[in-house]
């Protein structure tokens, strides 16, 4: 088994996608919402609040459920979102001249098709926000307000070729536990509490987009949320950039002052920066041996004391007990399951 070079093994809490699961229900049977859950391999048992979620399982879920409810928001909205809209915004955004073009396109749309929030398009001298103004009150949805912005981010950066840089995100809703999750969504700091959800981008970020074929735009709608959901960003938190470096260097090689060196900083700097983001250099090297251990869990290719020594561990015992304290769950829980057929 060889060390993965990419930092792209990311997962996220089973909390952050709480929200959506409760919003699904509503669009659902029972045994119809079971088996959305069972075919993307969200086991009921992963449902503790210290379990994770694969990218994998958030993009099945996501393809599974829109098209069985016939509702692209997946009962996010209080008005479902019927079939074939975000292929109609595709060829709308990807008509625009400009990335602030699009942007525009992007909020006209959406406040032709819900009731809950205006998006409101604001510009000052160097900035453009796209806001969520509430029609009444209304509670946040945070699994709902997260994947409206980070679509309009998804489109713009389809549109650029590349990621776009993100000035600021808000929420308007409380902090919430699983808060660090957000920094493999978005590329930039995230602040909670905010009077309205939004999303800020320097206007000089916003410049030409690129035409896109036909072709593209298929192959966007086939991927979905895959292509957009999770940044591939590395350089707007220094979590994430020492998460890379790890990654790159092999976490069984990597030491604080080698990662220190590379970034640019003292140790103590570096030190006081991951602090900054909540966290610290061997909760990163942890986290990414979870995730990359997740990774071959669901596989199902290697054995558990195969998968335990190559994320370091010198038995099958010391992984088990490390993995229950990471996720709650034991490794065998995340082996992939069968598909059910229906």
């Amino acid at each position: 088994m060889q060390q993965e070079a990419s930092s792209s093994f990311f997962t996220v809490s089973n909390q952050f996608i709480a929200d959506w699961l409760l919003a699904l229900q509503s669009r659902c049977t029972d045994d119809h919402y079971r088996s959305l859950l069972e075919r993307s391999d969200l086991a009921i048992c992963q449902m503790g609040s210290q379990g994770r979620v694969t990218l994998d399982q958030i993009v099945c879920l996501y393809q599974l459920a829109a098209v069985e409810t016939g509702d692209e928001m997946m009962g996010l909205w209080s008005r479902p979102i019927r079939p074939r809209a975000l292929q109609h915004l595709l060829t709308s955004v990807r008509e625009a001249t400009s990335l602030a073009s699009a942007l525009y396109r992007f909020s006209t749309f959406w406040n032709l098709l819900l009731d809950d929030y205006e998006r409101v398009l604001s510009e000052d001298s160097d900035a453009l926000t796209l806001a969520l103004k509430p029609y009444g009150d209304q509670v946040a949805q945070r699994f709902g307000h997260m994947l409206i912005l980070k679509l309009a981010h998804g489109l713009l950066s389809w549109l650029a070729r590349q990621e776009v840089p993100v000035k600021s995100v808000g929420f308007a809703f409380d902090r919430p536990a699983f808060a660090e999750d957000y920094a493999v969504i978005f590329p930039a700091h995230v602040h909670f509490a905010q009077p309205v959800t939004s999303i800020s981008f320097d206007k000089s970020d916003l410049g030409p987009g690129h035409a896109r074929a036909t072709g593209d735009l298929h192959t966007f709608l086939r991927n979905a949320p895959r292509d957009w959901i999770f940044t591939r960003s590395s350089t707007h938190r220094q979590a994430l950039r020492v998460r890379s470096y790890i990654s790159k260097s092999g976490w069984e090689r990597a030491q604080l002052a080698d990662a220190a060196r590379a970034l640019h900083m003292t140790p103590r700097t570096l030190i006081r920066k991951l602090e900054q983001d909540g966290t610290s250099f061997q909760a990163i090297k942890d986290a990414l041996r979870r995730d990359l251990a997740i990774a071959h869990l669901q596989t199902g290719g290697e054995s558990i004391e195969a998968i335990a020594h190559f994320v370091g561990f010198s038995s099958a015992a010391s992984f088990h007990k490390a993995f229950v304290r990471w996720t709650g769950n034991t490794p065998s829980t995340y082996r992939r399951k069968p598909t059910v057929s229906h």
